[in-house]
């Protein structure tokens, strides 16, 4: 009886092998070459990928190789700086289905980030019609959540499907015309508060000699204005968070580079560790805020939620109790934090570069300014569209 019982577990044990050994070969080595030769056959070729791993190390290889060294001047030919894969593979593989005249920038091309694929595309209409009548269909990457999984979690920017329509519908009353409007005066006062920081550091320099970090004080910026819209009176909550995100963003941009190895998101590595505790930090902020909106509202000190994000949100959980939770609710706030203030922060930044690189148009943009605004030079939300000068700086 003991040797029925022996055979039947080594069966089991034999048979839970070979699944795990079929699934990885599936999953790691057919599935890729077969999407590889189906792309082949379409005429969309690239470098050959290496095994788990595809194209990630060549690509570290030639991007530190290109920035290693500091760029002799300000120029607007940055991309084979900071994508030299790019340049590189589109001139030796791109291919474009039309004349071979046409500039390689149009060329399309294939890069794996480990076991996945990604398609290089420029044709502004192709990747317009992706985004608009495919990106709830195709969706992020199984690799691109895991990446994610611990920082933003299954916000909007990694939901796919029926998921991303019913978030993107919760979300949507937060950016109305009139709501973006009201934002207007949190953009204001945490510019100007920042403007006369930075007035006071220079003044107490002597002169104006004093160099600034701009881009840490764009990140600032940012991290107040959407502190405030999304979290209003939690505001200094919201920073706390912001500066705990900030950190977390790093640590799983750099661990997603070990996702490609099978079950490496199960090790107890040092990233795994401290990521593990990062998000721990946060959701616990997270639900103090939330846990502070839902009792002012229970013992009557609020008529409701607030009009900001969060607020909005919460009110949305008490209409579809079954339809959205605490959890939800804390990676939509974690995702628009991040997308909020990465992407204006950078933009910011890059336009100061230019109108500090640019005297003459920096007088220009100043000048129309104060025509449009006054001497105190703070346009209103309806006086934007007259300025402009702002966009057409080059």
């Amino acid at each position: 009886m003991m040797f029925v019982s022996v055979k039947y577990a080594l069966v089991i044990v034999m048979t839970l092998i070979l699944r795990v050994l079929y699934n990885f070969i599936w999953c790691y080595y057919l599935t890729p070459r077969r999407i590889k030769k189906l792309m082949e056959r379409q005429g969309i070729t690239g470098p050959n990928p290496r095994f788990l791993t595809g194209n990630i190390i060549d690509i570290s290889k030639m991007v530190s190789y290109s920035v290693s060294d500091h760029c002799s001047s300000i120029h607007h030919n940055i991309v084979p700086r900071l994508l030299p894969h790019y340049v590189a593979w589109s001139k030796q593989y791109g291919t474009y289905p039309g004349p071979t005249f046409l500039d390689v920038r149009w060329k399309r091309f294939i890069v794996w980030n480990g076991t996945e694929p990604r398609l290089c595309l420029t044709e502004t209409e192709m990747i317009k019609e992706l985004l608009t009548k495919h990106n709830s269909v195709t969706g992020k990457s199984w690799l691109q959540q895991q990446g994610t999984k611990g920082f933003i979690g299954r916000g909007l920017l990694m939901a796919n499907g029926e998921a991303w329509h019913h978030q993107r519908h919760l979300a949507a009353p937060a950016f109305t015309r009139d709501r973006l409007k009201g934002y207007a005066k949190h953009m204001v006062e945490c510019t100007r508060v920042m403007a006369g920081k930075l007035r006071k550091e220079v003044k107490e320099s002597g002169g104006d000699d004093k160099e600034v970090e701009i881009g840490e004080e764009m990140r600032r910026l940012t991290a107040d204005i959407i502190s405030r819209t999304e979290f209003g009176s939690s505001y200094d909550k919201g920073k706390e968070l912001f500066s705990l995100l900030t950190v977390l963003q790093r640590l799983c941009a750099q661990s997603t580079r070990h996702l490609c190895f099978p079950g490496s998101r199960f090790l107890p590595s040092k990233y795994n560790r401290e990521i593990k505790s990062l998000k721990t930090d946060v959701e616990r902020l997270l639900m103090e805020i939330i846990e502070s909106r839902k009792d002012n509202v229970e013992i009557g000190r609020s008529i409701s939620y607030g009009d900001d994000l969060l607020g909005l949100l919460l009110n949305q959980m008490d209409r579809s109790k079954n339809n959205l939770n605490v959890q939800i609710i804390m990676d939509e706030c974690k995702t628009f934090f991040f997308t909020g203030h990465e992407t204006t922060s950078l933009l910011l930044t890059w336009t100061l570069m230019l109108l500090a690189h640019n005297p003459t148009w920096q007088e220009k943009v100043r000048r129309e300014v104060r025509q449009v605004s006054g001497q105190d030079g703070i346009p209103s939300v309806e006086q934007l569209s007259s300025l402009t000068s702002n966009t057409h700086v080059d």
